[in-house]
């Protein structure tokens, strides 16, 4: 047996109007809620596709940053940034030279960042970029110097560049010199 939610009063099952007080039970009174309806197929599978959406976006942006740029050939890679980061050099010492005179500086660490920024480039390739400046002449100043950038894979290039701009390379494991065919 059930009760009516009005008087409390013991009444049938199947009653739509309550016989002792009359109250319609068919629709709900305003204290009463209905139970939460239970979320259909569609909104279920919007649901989980917006969640699978989310998690392939986060672990493509994680690999996107984490795993390294693998393409062309990276040996020539490499070699192209070892190239253009002795371009560099060689235009920020001729810019220097231009300014004192013809002379160019005793220590690397006079082209500033410049410098510093090719010096960076060419290690990120696994080079070792090396300044070697000249001996000091009679006016007191240095008119010559060498660029050696040296590989520190095996079967990679090594380069070569003094003040006159020609770009030298070997492949042999040893540092160019200027002996070595122009590049």
């Amino acid at each position: 047996m059930f009760t009516c939610r009005e008087c409390e009063s013991d009444i049938n099952q199947g009653t739509e109007i309550c016989p002792h007080c009359g109250a319609d039970l068919t629709s709900l009174s305003l204290g009463a809620e209905l139970p939460p309806a239970k979320p259909g197929l569609k909104k279920i599978l919007l649901r989980w596709g917006v969640l699978l959406g989310v998690l392939l976006a986060a672990i493509w942006s994680f690999l996107w940053f984490v795993v390294p740029e693998r393409q062309g050939n990276p040996t020539t890679a490499a070699e192209d940034r070892a190239v253009q980061s002795l371009r560099e050099v060689h235009e920020a010492l001729s810019e220097y030279a231009s300014a004192e005179g013809g002379a160019y500086p005793g220590q690397f660490e006079a082209l500033g960042d410049r410098g510093r920024g090719a010096a960076q480039l060419s290690q990120s390739a696994g080079y070792q970029l090396q300044y070697s400046p000249g001996p000091i002449e009679a006016d007191g100043k240095i008119h010559t110097y060498m660029l050696q950038d040296k590989a520190g894979n095996y079967g990679f290039r090594n380069f070569f560049a003094d003040e006159s701009g020609v770009l030298r390379a070997t492949r042999e494991s040893r540092a160019a010199t200027a002996q070595d065919p122009p590049y």
